[in-house]
């Protein structure tokens, strides 16, 4: 099943946080990975919150970034989605951060998975809600 994860997702695969477990299942051999590379600026500013608050340490974060970055996760230009992100905000009212990934699920004919409560009861009513996929709902 090809998945775009967004940074809700990526997250819960290093710090332990509700849905945790459902989140770690998108690693199975079973999904092709894809995101905007806009995911990889979004982790990095999680991890510098979690050092700032101190609930992890420099030493931690980079170990989570280096982790990150290994994974078989293809990373898309954001530049070329923003066209699509913006309409997609526009008719949604959701910010253009989140629509760069509903963006490139809907161009590669995926799923986008998140565990952004707010976004994906924004969505689930509307045109655009078989596309989105909530945490625990991810196949095994």
């Amino acid at each position: 099943m090809n998945l775009v994860v967004d940074t809700s997702i990526a997250v819960k695969w290093y710090f332990p946080e509700e849905h945790q477990d459902a989140a770690l299942r998108v690693l199975s051999d079973l999904h092709t990975l894809s995101a905007p590379d806009l995911l990889t600026v979004e982790f990095t500013n999680v991890l510098w919150k979690h050092v700032r608050r101190g609930t992890a340490t420099v030493a931690e974060v980079r170990i989570a970034l280096d982790a990150l970055l290994g994974v078989p996760l293809t990373l898309y230009p954001s530049a070329d989605l923003v066209g699509l992100a913006l309409d997609l905000a526009c008719e949604t009212g959701r910010t253009a951060y989140d629509c760069l990934y509903l963006a490139l699920a809907r161009l590669q004919g995926g799923q986008l998975v998140t565990a952004d409560e707010r976004f994906y009861n924004a969505l689930r009513g509307s045109a655009y809600a078989p596309v989105v996929l909530w945490v625990d709902d991810i196949p095994a």
